[in-house]
């Protein structure tokens, strides 16, 4: 009997302590799936990321529709978020009852584009047909700073249907993530985007990496002829954006290259001769500006961009698909 006993102890420890394992197990388990700093797993889960469009697109309705600052911010953070939040700060102080004849933003046949990841942030990109374009498609770049922490949109880039990138898919239908500074395989690793692209538009440096058009040879002409103008001279000053507010975010195409999203941060400066006074008409203009501007005028800006970079291997230029930029601050001197 007393044999009998000291087996049956021995069995419930033995239980015990496996079930002690098997719980650290799925503990230890759980948070690597959930915080995802060392694992490598999705993003994010479809059927998660179409609760997370369609909690922007309603919040984002309201939010435009009251110009509340506050609550764009609940779904919205880094460039996109600054230039939005800007705009709307601007209209509220213009336009205090809001804007009740607001048309709402409709999302439609929507697809993500979701890649596995390790660490944070962590992002996926909702591609969406809108009720704003006819010809092309607008896209979303969602991130996420923490397991605890909100998917907010940080990127908007809106792209023709012929402009749009085939992009690599991988086992299980996932996208696929790019390096920021290691095994990119690109021209320019996401992370030195931001830094290359300023310092080209400061001094021309860098020209070979970039493709000419609208928003880089044809930029810099045009502040070449406005830097000096009858009664007025204008100074432009670019700064790169940087992690963590402005991290970039890339996913390979099928060539071998990556749509990179990147950020920017772009001054300019009008200062007019004496007997001249800056004409600021503009009523969302004066809505975010500080100081009286009796001789000068400093725009702040940010700049979010969707580009195309190339593979060493293929080589080639940087090209923009598309580029927005809003007013977040101006100074009277």
């Amino acid at each position: 009997m007393k044999a009998r006993q000291t087996r049956r102890a021995l069995q419930v420890r033995l239980l015990g302590a496996a079930a002690t394992t098997t719980v650290l197990t799925v503990a230890l388990s759980g948070c690597v799936t959930v915080h995802g700093e060392t694992a490598v797993v999705p993003a994010v889960s479809k059927a998660e990321a179409k609760k997370v469009l369609e909690k922007f697109s309603k919040t984002s309705n309201k939010a435009n529709r009251a110009f509340d600052v506050k609550l764009n911010s609940t779904v919205e953070t880094g460039a996109l978020g600054a230039i939005d939040q800007a705009g709307l700060k601007s209209r509220k102080k213009v336009q205090p009852e809001g804007n009740p004849g607001y048309k709402p933003l409709r999302l439609s046949d929507e697809r993500f584009l979701i890649p596995k990841q390790a660490g944070w942030p962590k992002f996926f990109v909702a591609d969406t047909q809108t009720n704003r374009m006819r010809n092309g498609r607008w896209l979303f770049v969602f991130q996420r700073d923490s397991a605890d922490a909100p998917w907010k949109a940080s990127y908007l880039a809106v792209i023709e249907n012929s402009e749009m990138p085939e992009f690599a898919v991988g086992k299980g239908g996932y996208a696929k993530a790019v390096p920021g500074t290691s095994g990119h395989g690109l021209v320019l690793a996401p992370d030195e985007l931001s830094d290359a692209y300023v310092s080209y538009l400061r001094d021309g440096k860098g020209e070979e990496d970039f493709a000419p058009g609208a928003h880089t040879s044809k930029r810099r002409a045009q502040r070449e002829g406005s830097a000096n103008r009858p009664g007025r001279r204008t100074e432009f000053a670019d700064q790169a954006a940087k992690a963590p507010q402005y991290a970039p975010f890339g996913l390979r195409t099928e060539d071998g290259g990556a749509l990179v999203f990147f950020a920017s941060h772009h001054h300019s400066k009008e200062t007019f001769a004496e007997g001249y006074k800056p004409p600021v008409k503009d009523p969302l203009l004066k809505a975010l500006m500080t100081g009286e501007p009796k001789q000068s005028v400093t725009y702040v800006r940010v700049s979010e961009q969707a580009v195309t970079v190339p593979s060493k291997k293929a080589g080639g230029q940087v090209g923009f698909l598309n580029r927005i930029d809003g007013l977040t601050s101006a100074k009277g001197e």
